[in-house]
C-alpha cells in the first residue's frame, strides 16, 4: 500500500473569533502533542495529499471537546476563511508509529466493514467530533452510520483493509 506523505491530524469545523483561530476536531489519539504551539501543520486533503502551504501552530487549546488553534500566518478570520481549510496534516516521520488494532484516517476509505466474518458493507469515511464518530457505511446502496469506538468496534486489521465489528440488533435497519 503507497502511503501518504503526511497524515491527517485534524478537521476543519469552523473560524473562531476575530483573531484568525480555527475550531478543529482531533483525528489523532495525541493531540496535545500533535496539535500544540510551535507545531508545523499543512493543509491536506482526506487522503493525507499536501493542497496547500504549511501553518505553524501559535497556540492551542481545548474548547469544548474541540482544539481551537492559532496560526501565525494567520492574523483575521478573513485570512483563515478565505484558505478554506478543509483537514490538516502532519508529516508521517514526525508522528507515533501506529500500534496494533489501527488505522491511519486516509485507510479507512475503501476497508471492508465485517460482522462474525461477513462482509457487511464498504467504509467510506469517519464523520463527527473526537469521542463521537460515526463511521459511514455503504452497504446494499444504503449508508449506515455506526458508532466508531468500543463495544461495537472490535478490531482494525491495517494489512487487509478490514474493519471488524459487533452490531447491536436492528442497527442496519434504522
Amino acid at each position: 500500500m503507497e502511503e501518504a506523505g503526511y497524515l491527517v491530524v485534524a478537521r476543519f469545523l469552523k473560524a473562531h473569533g476575530l483573531q484568525g483561530e480555527a475550531l478543529v476536531a482531533s483525528l489523532t489519539d495525541d493531540p496535545e502533542t500533535v496539535l500544540a504551539a510551535g507545531r508545523r501543520l499543512i493543509e491536506v486533503n482526506q487522503q493525507g495529499e499536501a493542497i496547500g502551504p504549511g501553518l505553524t501552530v501559535a497556540r492551542s487549546r481545548v474548547q469544548r471537546g474541540s482544539w481551537l488553534l492559532g496560526f501565525r500566518e494567520i492574523e483575521t478570520r478573513t485570512a483563515l476563511e478565505q484558505r478554506g481549510l478543509t483537514y490538516l496534516g502532519a508529516r508521517r516521520e514526525e508522528l507515533r508509529l501506529l500500534g496494533p488494532n489501527a488505522m491511519y484516517l486516509h485507510e479507512i476509505p475503501g476497508a471492508q466493514v465485517v460482522e462474525r466474518g461477513d462482509v457487511i458493507g464498504v467504509a467510506r469515511e469517519v464523520v463527527g467530533a473526537q469521542g463521537a464518530e460515526l463511521l459511514v457505511v455503504e452497504a446494499n446502496g444504503k449508508e449506515h452510520l455506526i458508532p466508531f469506538r468500543a463495544p461495537i468496534l472490535k478490531r482494525l486489521d491495517r494489512a487487509a483493509r478490514r474493519i471488524e465489528v459487533e452490531l447491536p440488533p436492528g442497527l442496519l435497519e434504522l
